[in-house]
């Protein structure tokens, strides 16, 4: 399945069937769920209902079987059941689609009808350059039917299911309307546009269903199990509740546990998304996918690998995409009422006043062509995807993305924004906020710091040894440098002990005095991380460090106050880091979430609000798919990217309300395109029906509809979402105080 249109016709496919209930049909999973009362309706029945709207359908974990009768299929509709082809286990029943090959776009059966069509088109564009009149009508007709082929199998196919009137029959009646007519340019080019918009969608889910299935790729394949005195690996997937498995510095953590032996940091960025690594000590929780940093662990395994955080975490972004209901395209939802409107006028036209009234038949018929024509939703299908692709091209332009219509449909109505905090509001790394001096100056305080720091792979370290370079600070030469697990570091520097490390390790060394205790939590108040420089264990002095804010973050919180949005910050960070960075940018929050924490707040929100999530971790992902709509930051992971709706590529938080600012002007257009197209037709369709306006008259009125809302599209190309400030002034503004990386990205 390639968009919610389709979601639709499988759930219309099977809902009309007697015992059905409950459908639910998830559009990333490509997964079915119904209740089935099997003595009003056997399972083979609801098979066969799917295959004749033309996808494919097998029980969860088996092969797809292609329907019959030859319809073009999503490409990717039949992988291969390879998984567990390394392990040589049988492939398992999970959430996540057997891995296949990717398919280059080319070599789709979508993409070979876009080339195809568009060849043709681009021939017969020549041949009425170079050749005769003929020879291009021949073509364009040529171009038409290949285009149409397919979408009038699909078309009639749903007729079948008692739904005839869906965007394939539109674009069917449409282009066979404007053959007979003799718009053949006409038909040849709204038929290659349909044809591309659908190998768009197909391109755009294949990309978000591999970011799922990625998801899973975080947890190790295999696992160092203990058993007895020695360890082997066997599969990640097979461990068991109660084992117990090593995990090594480096490694990533194959299961949930509890650390049972070993003190270590452990990253757990891919969960939480927080930078700082987090300290385990035995009886500390573990996640999968999390990376142990420092030492080795002894890990207890607490859950089986189907309930696992990463497990989790793809359920969560599927149930978020299956509950949320796709959106209608609305020229399908139009059409269920003015194509039947106007066919049917069409045909009354051409009989009702022979018959009744005994007029010239060929009058009454020429008179039905013409209200056919100028019926027909050329401009209408024309003029949206007009507005959206302008729409599409500004904001990529200004490095706003947004991911088809109903992304921009939904950002439009968007009342309330929801941010995370590291790596969205914050740069996601740690900085030095604070150099307090007990003995010495900050030059030599910093330079026994990075020298004890250097080559550490720990982000305060890495962070100290940044601060020393940006104030031109040598680093001290050091020797028998060594990590201190979940402490710090220390090394030698001329004979000298000198030790960088939490202020838990100056109290195990005698060495926090009430005065260095009332600093600290001063600093720490402040929501700081904060390191003690020791030498022979005797202070030296404080570094504070702390992921701050993007410097146009409070800008951003505060032009969504005043487009009317409301700001909430969701953070799985502790609650007094949450309330300094809250605070100091004038926005609610809520802390200590873990991913489904968020997607729950989210629901929360969703309850009475249009939520736009921003986020750019995987444990984002959840509540990006959760939220009405999802928005990723250019800085964020590929997951996080692929989940959302749209993305921020600048990194510029005050292009959250550009982005809204651009989705509301976009639908601002869209209304006026279509009253400029239905404005024009409800004229003529009066006109020709009384005579007044002839055919040609009809071909002018639908060209020059098509043509105006076009032009009227074409104006959202010159639209600035940065709104009053051009985006150079916000640039160079926030250019001077942000860090070289944030800089780089600013300009």
């Amino acid at each position: 399945m390639d968009c919610g249109s389709c979601a639709a016709k499988v759930r219309g496919a099977v809902e009309r069937l007697p015992g059905v209930a409950d459908v639910d049909v998830a559009l990333m999973a490509e997964r079915l769920r119904l209740t089935l009362d099997e003595t009003q309706t056997p399972p083979e029945r609801i098979e066969t209902a799917v295959r004749g709207v033309g996808f494919g359908i097998a029980p969860k974990g088996a092969r797809p079987e292609k329907p019959k009768g030859g319809f073009v299929l999503p490409d990717g509709a039949f992988p291969d059941a390879a998984e567990g082809a390394e392990t040589g286990s049988e492939p398992e029943d999970n959430n996540e689609p057997a891995e296949h090959a990717p398919t280059s776009w080319m070599k789709t059966s979508k993409g070979r009808l876009v080339i195809g069509t568009g060849a043709l088109l681009a021939a017969a564009w020549a041949c009425r350059l170079v050749l005769s009149a003929e020879v291009a009508h021949w073509a364009f007709v040529l171009a038409t039917l290949v285009g149409i082929a397919p979408v009038a199998q699909r078309a009639f196919a749903m007729v079948r299911a008692r739904m005839p009137f869906t965007i394939e029959m539109l674009m069917t009646i449409a282009a066979g309307g404007a053959l007979v007519i003799g718009e053949l340019e006409e038909a040849a080019l709204v038929v290659f546009l349909f044809a591309v918009g659908e190998l768009l969608e197909g391109v755009s889910a294949g990309k978000a269903r591999d970011s799922i299935r990625a998801l899973s790729k975080l947890v190790p394949k295999t696992a160092r199990l203990e058993v007895g005195s020695r360890t082997r690996e066997i599969a990640a997937e097979r461990l068991q509740v109660g084992q117990v498995v090593q995990v090594r510095p480096g490694d990533r953590v194959p299961c949930d546990g509890e650390v049972i032996e070993g003190t270590s940091g452990v990253d757990e960025s891919p969960v939480t998304g927080e930078s700082v690594p987090s300290l385990k000590e035995p009886g500390a929780e573990v996640f999968a996918g999390s990376i142990n940093a420092e030492a080795l662990l002894r890990v207890r395994v607490t859950k089986a690998a189907e309930d696992n955080t990463i497990a989790r975490i793809v359920r969560l972004v599927e149930e978020a995409e299956s509950a949320r209901a796709p959106t209608e395209r609305f020229i399908d939802r139009f059409s269920r009422v003015y194509m039947p409107a106007v066919v049917a006028a069409a045909v009354l036209v051409a009989v009702v006043p022979p018959l009744t009234f005994g007029l010239a038949w060929g009058e009454w018929i020429y008179r039905a062509l013409a209200l056919l024509l100028i019926g027909c939703p050329c401009a209408l299908v024309i003029s949206v995807p007009a507005s959206i692709t302008s729409a599409l091209s500004t904001g990529a332009r200004n490095g706003l993305l947004m991911k088809g219509g109903a992304v921009i449909e939904a950002a439009a109505r968007t009342t309330h924004v929801a941010f995370d905090k590291t790596g969205t509001l914050t740069h996601g790394k740690p900085r030095v906020t604070d150099v307090t001096v007990l003995s010495g100056t900050e030059g030599d305080l910093l330079a026994l710091a990075a020298g004890v720091e250097s080559g550490a792979s720990h982000p305060l370290g890495q962070a100290i040894s940044a601060e020393a370079e940006r104030r031109g600070v040598d680093a001290a030469a050091a020797t028998g440098g060594r990590a201190l697990p979940g402490k710090g570091a220390e090394a030698s520097i001329d004979g000298v002990t000198v030790s960088v490390g939490s202020p838990r390790l100056a109290n195990e060394r005698g060495a926090l005095t009430d005065d260095l205790r009332t600093r600290v939590a001063a600093l720490e108040a402040e929501g700081k991380t904060v390191v003690i420089v020791l030498c022979n264990d005797v202070p030296q002095g404080l570094i504070a460090l702390r992921d701050e804010p993007r410097a146009d973050a409070a800008d951003a919180v505060t032009e969504l106050r005043d487009l009317g949005i409301s700001s909430i910050m969701l953070t799985g960070d502790n609650p007094r880091t949450a309330q300094a960075i809250a605070d100091g940018l004038g926005i609610a929050h809520r802390s200590e979430l873990m991913p489904e924490d968020k997607v729950a707040a989210i629901h929360e929100l969703t309850t009475d609000a249009r939520v736009m999530m921003i986020g750019d971790g995987i444990n984002d992902a959840p509540a990006l798919a959760a939220a009405h709509v999802g928005v990723a930051m250019g800085s964020g992971t590929d997951v996080a990217l692929e989940t959302a709706d749209a993305a921020i590529l600048r990194n510029r938080v005050t292009d959250v309300a550009g982005k809204i600012r651009l989705a509301r002007a976009t639908m601002s257009n869209i209304r006026q395109n279509i009253a400029i197209a239905l404005g024009l037709k409800a004229v003529f369709l009066v006109t020709t029906v009384l005579g007044i306006t002839g055919l040609w008259i009809a071909i002018l009125a639908d060209t020059g509809a098509t043509v105006l809302v076009t032009m009227n599209a074409l104006r959202l190309l010159f639209f600035r979402p940065s709104g009053a400030r051009p985006v150079a002034e916000i640039a160079s503004r926030h250019t001077s105080d942000a860090t070289p990386e944030s800089a780089s990205a600013t300009t």
